[in-house]
């Protein structure tokens, strides 16, 4: 073949590909069908987008897509929507079909991620396949929503600078959690050791749980090992929180911390076993116990711990009960709302003395409160103890039972 034929067929080529780069460039919809169907394979996804997309290749392939959806074959419903997805990747990503999932950067506006499907998507996947990608120049979520069994994160903005294999991830994320009356507003920054499964995570910021007139403003600190599968798993969490416990007129500021297997799945968020402490001043006891605590709709609570001291700020006990120094074994379990308006069932023991009864929370804080209260607390029960000395009478082999109508429903 002459020189001249060579460069007759090379300039040929160049035309046809500059032609197609031009037809590509001008019909951005079947470049983003392109790309989302290599992208879409490499996962195992369906992945559409409406007609409404844009392309351009300054500085590599980008592609803003509207209406997109990403279903696993076969599922009832979507992972994922978003309102918008703008996607930048490098020529590597392009060249290799979507089997490197390096990208530049991603953005999704409005997204709203099914959490049931995305579990048994990643269950369904070969763990060799569970490869995470790479973003680096980050990705920027906003007005996201994340569906849980019966609770949802709603308005979340999640902001990410990069994700790089085997290095850190630095996060910020905001949104607030519903479910069932509750809401917990939040703002948290979060650091992962590194982008895979039960790596280490930290995190660190404000929440509020919120019920009614129920306030329960937060800094929190945790930290642990992340899994996500079939359930979401730190096991142990570590976490400390500086909270107030703010209702009506009851403003009560205490400190808390655990440590235990966090677990959540089918909507249900569990914590057990775990150990627990609880300071504070005023009425908020010095309590060091193990704990088991479930909340799916309404919260579960199993304690079973020492109180150190009984606090100055609760009614004083009488003697001998009052001068002893010994702790304070205690039992509590309670089954209903989380802003604890239902009947709790409370065992105390200091020595040879023992009360087993029921109360409800707001009532004993609203009687500790009252200037012209009742002399006995709102709680139904029994106290046994051997002695009893009341204004220098002393009573042996002491029995008293309380009753408050209010507590006659059953126990939990």
């Amino acid at each position: 073949m002459t020189r001249a034929r060579r460069w007759l067929v090379a300039s040929a080529v160049l035309a046809l590909l500059l032609a197609l780069l031009a037809y590509w460039a001008s019909r951005p919809q079947y470049v983003s069908k392109l790309v989302l169907s290599q992208i879409g394979d490499a996962l195992g996804l369906e992945i559409t987008a409406s007609d409404k997309s844009q392309y351009s290749l300054e500085g590599g392939p980008r592609l803003v897509l509207h209406d997109v959806v990403a279903r696993a074959p076969g599922a009832p419903r979507p992972l994922l929507r978003a309102g918008r997805v703008d996607v930048a990747v490098p020529w590597t990503t392009v060249r290799s079909g979507g089997k490197q999932l390096d990208f530049k950067r991603v953005e999704l506006d409005a997204p709203v991620l099914d959490l049931p499907m995305l579990q048994a998507w990643l269950a369904s996947r070969p763990a060799s396949e569970q490869t995470t990608p790479t973003l680096s120049d980050g990705l920027q979520v906003r007005d996201g929503r994340v569906l849980g069994d019966g609770w949802s994160l709603d308005a979340l903005r999640f902001d990410v600078p990069r994700v790089l294999p085997d290095k850190s991830i630095d996060a910020r994320v905001a949104g607030r959690y519903v479910a069932a009356g509750t809401r917990v507003p939040f703002d948290l920054s979060l650091t992962m050791v590194k982008p895979a499964n039960d790596a280490g995570v930290g995190v660190h910021g404000t929440a509020t749980l919120e019920q009614d007139d129920l306030r329960i403003p937060a800094t929190i600190r945790a930290s642990g090992p992340l899994h996500v599968g079939e359930e979401i798993r730190i096991a142990p969490l570590r976490m400390s929180v500086a909270a107030r416990y703010v209702q009506g007129d009851t403003d009560l500021p205490f400190a808390f911390a655990l440590n235990g297997p966090l677990r959540i799945a089918d909507g249900a968020v569990a914590l057990s076993p775990a150990g627990i402490a609880v300071r504070g001043k005023g009425v908020v006891p010095q309590l060091d116990a193990r704990a088991a605590f479930a909340y799916k709709n309404q919260a579960a609570l199993h304690i079973d711990g020492v109180l150190a001291t009984w606090p100055e700020a609760w009614p004083a006990l009488p003697p001998p009960i009052g001068a002893s120094a010994s702790p304070l074994p205690v039992v509590l379990d309670y089954a209903g709302p989380f802003d604890f308006s239902s009947i709790a069932r409370l065992q105390l023991t200091r020595d040879d003395t023992r009360f087993d009864g029921r109360f409800k929370l707001p009532d004993v804080l609203a009687w500790i409160d009252a200037t012209d209260a009742s002399p006995l607390p709102p709680l139904s029960g029994r106290i046994t103890t051997p002695t009893l000395d009341i204004a220098g009478a002393i009573l042996e082999g002491v029995d008293v039972r309380l009753h408050e109508p209010a507590l006659d429903t059953a126990a939990p």
